[in-house]
């Protein structure tokens, strides 16, 4: 198995506990030319899955430059379908040449007969859902040699069947196959928003020692009818709510690596770096350390 050692480190980089920013093949020229001053990068994993070219061409250089944490989106660990066996070879190529920090995916399932929905769902919290989970994430650690991190995912719906909650199904997961937690703040936000449970409480139902990395974004409202739903889209700011989250998540978690994820609408390199840089800034009020 894979036990933390008092450090948060998964891989043999260790990563900062300072805010990241998500790599995005827009950015790779402006980073290169004046690196900014952000504690490491996140890079999808199956950006990157090709054996060369000038993606990872570039990936190489930045690697030079910058720890580095791969977040993967394509596995589908939760799904009744078997692990896709060349998209986990191809994972482990990629871990093995670049050696992250951290590896994540997330507690979902996206592909199903064969089929893929472009989307990170929900899966029912069930101890035949937990129990599927605790097979996969084992199968991934064993044949990567190391733990991995999992991600809450924000959700629209839920699940009759469930018998437990998320941070109770997270924490089974984590207790039992080893694995850490990449805890979400703005799903955690969205999801107490749209299915009306308390953040704090969740964060409470989290245990401190399994959360390794954080992760903050913006998203979206949309009104059908009465009803206000909020949707993780990653395309603006984190909101000022989010921000008192994190700061909660802090204060329980500790000073913990920060990555802000912004997918659409990207906007220029240097205003990613300053939305890292607040929450640098947050955290230092809060934990009395110099980034």
């Amino acid at each position: 198995m894979f036990r933390a050692s008092g450090t948060r480190v998964c891989g043999p980089a260790a990563i900062p506990a300072r805010a990241g920013i998500g790599l995005r093949a827009r950015h790779h020229d402006a980073i290169l030319a004046t690196p900014p001053p952000v504690g490491f990068l996140e890079a999808h994993s199956e950006n990157y899955f090709a054996e060369g070219g000038a993606q990872i061409e570039y990936l190489e250089r930045l690697r030079s430059l910058y720890p580095l944490s791969l977040h993967g989106v394509g596995l589908s660990l939760g799904s009744a379908d078997p692990l896709d066996r060349e998209h986990l070879h191809r994972l482990q190529r990629l871990v093995d040449r670049f050696e992250p920090a951290f590896v994540s995916e997330h507690l979902s399932w996206g592909a199903l007969g064969g089929r893929h929905a472009n989307d990170l769902l929900p899966l029912p919290y069930t101890e035949e859902s937990l129990q599927l989970m605790i097979d996969r994430v084992t199968q991934v650690q064993d044949l990567l040699g190391r733990r991995i991190l999992i991600e809450n995912v924000s959700s629209y719906l839920t699940y009759t069947c469930s018998t437990l909650t998320e941070p109770q199904f997270l924490t089974a997961l984590a207790v039992e196959s080893d694995c850490g937690l990449l805890l979400d703040v703005n799903n955690v936000y969205v999801n107490a928003r749209n299915h009306g449970f308390d953040a704090r409480d969740y964060l409470v139902g989290i245990p401190r020692r399994v959360v390794m990395e954080i992760h903050l974004a913006g998203h979206s409202t949309n009104r059908h009818g009465d009803r206000e739903i909020l949707i993780d889209t990653h395309s603006t700011h984190v909101c000022e709510a989010v921000w008192s989250l994190y700061e909660l998540a802090l204060d329980r978690f500790g000073d913990v690596p920060t990555l802000i994820e912004w997918d659409t609408d990207l906007p220029d390199l240097d205003v990613l770096v300053a939305e890292a840089a607040t929450a640098d800034q947050r955290r230092e009020r809060l934990h009395g350390l110099a980034a």
